[in-house]
């Protein structure tokens, strides 16, 4: 028996040491670590346990039959983060690349297969050349059977994407049809098409980097979620991600030890100024009202104009939405709407309250945006509030105008609690352009229009540009002091805490995409 566990012990040791030493010096000279290196500081120390090690290719063509290597350049198997169960697949760059082809294809679907059975999340940590080559179809089938599994898992259970390497082709979607994906500067990139095809085909000059890199991709194109300085950073961030989500769908969000206590935020008073047209950074306000430094945002450097991050109140883990008045005046434009729609349905799947804070003078408007499709983009954030059953509170700090009213979690469109704060102005439009419209004959009949025009602003404004005629209407629930405002909702939170909320019979609703 001893010389079978020898030789167990020699083919472990094998694996361990993936495609070499060589290649192991090369990844670390590139500042990456080896894919057992990144399972190894994801996950509870000794919690790992790996499943396929032994798992080879079984193709022969274009001489593969000689380079065949234990685990076929993908590590797989389950553990835990912070005590919580995961499942994990790490691919290997020091084997063939990481090159994707039926049998590393087919250990990534096995685990996948697992998370979904015992409800918990899969991280994958991706770094591949690609589909292998010398594999042919198999190759793009392994592929089509990852999509395929994602596709069935969304929803069901948190999928989170690390690019922590190339990603490229066919290997962009599987990240893509994800939650959410975390990027390394300098040392990771997406694209469907590399800079030489890119060169060949538009003849432009680009780099990888330019082209798919971290910032790229997270200030850009909005596909990265998260950049992070390395790797260490990276699965850090990954960790404290996980920490706001429930395992799966049927589990309520999590939360955290908390001590009741003096609940008031005096400083949320001072926030707003006194001219109605000034910035002021809505991040303070996330931060007078959450529990201390909990706020972890999402999309950070991405339409900017929206604000989205999880954060606890009260322990809980909720998910705070909130127009930034500190950049293009907090407008919703094509970008901020696609970016809080698919925030929105995040939380919605997985049970986490939504917390709106709003503060919106309306939809941006102009050619760009009209021909870009800012109707449909925009019904897409529409859509997500209106269909989510998750608690849904808003609370309107300061503008809340025209068709942007609606679509920010109004009343209308089923929020549980609408609060305003004094400073609230609930309108269809502006004051000064209210007042250009309705009285424009008495303003051109006046011999000084200019008072006459200042006059008719004020009589629009002290009707409208208030929360008193919404509250009247019962459109606000409440009119509150900013300083009440964390007090307010961490117990209408909790009375929603049992909410029964179901949508009509459908096979899945017709959002527009």
């Amino acid at each position: 028996m001893q010389n079978k566990i020898d030789a167990l012990n020699t083919k472990i040791a094998e694996a361990h040491k993936g495609g070499g030493d060589k290649r192991i010096e090369a990844q670390h000279k590139k500042g990456k670590l080896t894919a057992r290196e990144r399972v190894h500081f994801l996950l509870d120390e000794g919690s790992f346990q790996e499943i396929g090690m032994l798992v080879t290719h079984r193709s022969t063509n274009f001489g593969l039959d000689k380079q065949k290597f234990l685990g076929d350049g993908v590590i797989t198997g389950y553990g835990n983060v912070n005590g919580r169960l995961v499942y994990v697949f790490a691919q290997d760059f020091t084997v063939m690349g990481g090159s994707l082809a039926e049998a590393h294809a087919q250990k990534i679907c096995r685990i996948m297969d697992l998370a979904m059975k015992n409800g918990a999340p899969v991280l994958g940590l991706n770094d591949s050349g690609g589909a292998r080559i010398q594999e042919g179809v198999v190759s793009l089938g392994g592929y089509a059977d990852i999509f395929y599994k994602n596709t069935q898992a969304s929803g069901v259970i948190p999928q989170l994407s690390a690019i922590m390497g190339p990603c490229a082709g066919g290997a962009v979607y599987s990240p893509a049809l994800t939650d959410f994906i975390m990027m390394v500067e300098d040392t990771s990139y997406m694209f469907v098409t590399g800079p030489n095809v890119v060169k060949t085909v538009t003849h432009e000059e680009v780099t990888a980097e330019e082209l798919g890199g971290a910032s790229t991709h997270s200030s850009k194109s909005g596909v990265a979620h998260f950049s992070c300085a390395n790797e260490v950073a990276l699965i850090n961030e990954l960790k404290t991600l996980l920490s706001y989500m429930p395992q799966n769908c049927e589990e309520e969000a999590p939360s955290v030890p908390y001590s009741a206590a003096d609940e008031s935020r005096e400083s949320l008073n001072d926030i707003i100024p006194n001219n109605p047209n000034q910035p002021y950074d809505i991040k303070e306000v996330i931060d007078g009202i959450v529990d201390g430094s909990s706020f972890f945002e999402v999309h950070k450097n991405y339409a900017e104009n929206i604000v989205c991050g999880f954060a606890r109140l009260g322990g809980k883990s909720i998910g705070v939405v909130a127009n930034q008045p500190a950049f293009l005046a907090g407008v919703l434009n094509i970008e901020a709407s696609t970016k809080a729609a698919r925030f929105v349905r995040f939380c919605d799947c997985f049970n986490i309250p939504l917390l709106v804070l709003e503060d919106v003078p309306g939809f941006l408007p102009g050619t760009d945006q009209e021909w870009r499709g800012i109707i449909t983009h925009g019904a897409k954030l529409l859509y997500a509030f209106a269909e989510a059953t998750v608690p849904r509170i808003t609370v309107i700090t300061r503008k809340a105008y025209g068709g942007a009213y609606d679509v920010m979690n109004s009343k209308h469109i089923g929020a549980d609690m609408n609060y305003a704060w004094p400073s609230a102005e609930i309108a269809v439009m502006g004051a000064k352009g209210a007042a250009e419209i309705i009285f424009r004959n008495e303003i051109k009949g006046a011999d000084d229009k200019e008072a006459k025009w200042k006059e008719k602003e004020k009589e629009y404004s002290d009707m409208f540009a208030n929360p008193y005629n919404a509250a009247a209407r019962g459109y606000v629930d409440e009119v509150i002091q900013p300083a009440q405002t964390r007090e307010k909702l961490i117990k209408a939170f909790k009375m929603l805490e049992n909410k029964v909320d179901s949508l009509p019979k459908k096979k899945h609703g017709n959002i527009p995409l």
